[in-house]
């Protein structure tokens, strides 16, 4: 986890942002609470150096070593391109006070582009940083800026500029099967114990838990359960599969019971990183509805019924959903022809997209099917909407 407890605004951001994010599709029938302590603050700041005489690093390859244990081979190709995230943070509480706090936070990211995007969780990297500084493999130490975070998918992305830095292939999350290998890498307790690699099993698929903040509870879905060991500092690192291919982002674990950790799907994530290395920007198509997946509705009103589909359960005015005739009720079963059955599969297509494109959303009201096209608008802050 990011070493520093506080999620200061967190909360405050999710309530804000529901509508805004397209919305949670399972609510809670996997509970996992008693969030990791993150009270480790580093003693001083990481040097900077300009790295002239740091060795050129090389391109990570994926390929696994015959003969050779897959947590070894995945190791060995993986580390060069995970690095260590301090951020200095001013305590919000004294920020109009003399006496005000600065605290520095370490957490860990991975490289998913040559020309310096860096993969991490919002919670190490999202929200107001006085400064942020990356810390790579080949010992160089140097000044990042944030460039996308979503608070409830608790993503972020950090640009350093830098080039031909080590990368780590991406993987699809969505072949992962129960028992496979899964290898975690990350900075454990603070920068002394850098890519520190764990290696465990994928123990479960699309899990919902509820995480205690504090400014309340706070929902994450569809998320990867690992046994690999994740720990204070190992926050926004990768989980791999056996190709050494990143499948998740390490995100959360439950202190209150052994080998249980959450890594966040990489797929959703793709999108972002293609538009942020193509064009320099991401900016977020919103559609504006909130929704619950088959998975959770009988749990919820045991007299609806889904099969299939995504039931959607509130609906922004405002939004290009409602204008288009997207109501309470109704059940999302396809864009563009694509079957859509969570919340994830539903984010990662509109990520692929760019506001101003038009959608076709298949869905039922009341037993009738429609397909209807949506233009998608642009995601602001704190729910607001370009028209």
């Amino acid at each position: 986890m990011f070493e520093e407890k506080s999620r200061k605004g967190f909360f405050r951001t999710f309530v804000t942002a529901l509508l805004t994010s397209l919305g949670v599709g399972v609510l809670l029938f996997f509970i996992a609470s008693g969030y990791v302590n993150r009270n480790t603050p580093l003693q001083q700041a990481p040097q900077l150096n300009n790295g002239n005489d740091a060795p050129k690093p090389q391109q990570i390859a994926a390929e696994t070593t015959t003969g050779t244990p897959v947590a070894a081979s995945v190791a060995k190709n993986a580390t060069p391109g995970v690095v260590g995230i301090s951020v200095l943070k001013v305590d919000s509480g004294a920020i109009f006070d003399t006496n005000t706090t600065e605290k520095w936070g370490v957490g860990s990211g991975v490289i998913v582009s040559s020309n310096g995007y860096i993969l991490t969780n919002n919670h190490v990297a999202g929200g107001k940083n006085k400064r942020i500084v990356v810390s790579l493999a080949d010992g160089r130490n140097v000044d990042g800026v944030t460039v996308w975070a979503e608070p409830i998918l608790d993503l972020a992305v950090v640009r350093v500029n830098l080039k031909d830095l080590p990368t780590v292939p991406f993987g699809d999350a969505n072949t992962l099967q129960v028992g496979e290998p899964a290898i975690a890498i990350g900075n454990p307790l603070g920068l002394q114990f850098q890519r520190t690699v764990t290696s465990g099993i994928i123990s479960a698929l699309n899990r919902t838990i509820k995480i205690d903040t504090e400014q309340g509870a706070n929902y994450m879905e569809d998320l990867i359960q690992t046994d690999a060991s994740i720990n204070p500092g190992n926050s926004g690192g990768p989980l791999l599969n056996s190709r050494g291919q990143v499948v998740g982002i390490n995100t959360v674990k439950v202190t209150s019971a052994e080998a249980i950790g959450f890594a966040v799907p990489i797929n959703v994530a793709i999108p972002v990183i293609k538009q942020l290395v193509q064009g320099g920007d991401f900016v977020e198509p919103y559609l504006g509805v909130f929704a619950y997946d088959r998975e959770v509705m009988p749990y919820l009103d045991n007299n609806i019924k889904l099969d299939r589909g995504i039931y959607i359960v509130n609906v922004d005015e405002r939004g290009p959903a409602y204008k288009s005739g997207i109501k309470v009720g109704c059940i999302i079963t396809q864009i563009d022809g694509r079957d859509i059955n969570t919340m994830l599969q539903l984010r990662t297509y509109i990520y692929s997209k760019k506001p101003g494109d038009t959608i076709n959303v298949t869905h039922v009201n009341k037993g009738k099917t429609a397909t209807v096209p949506i233009r998608l608008t642009a995601k602001e802050r704190d729910g607001l909407i370009t028209r």
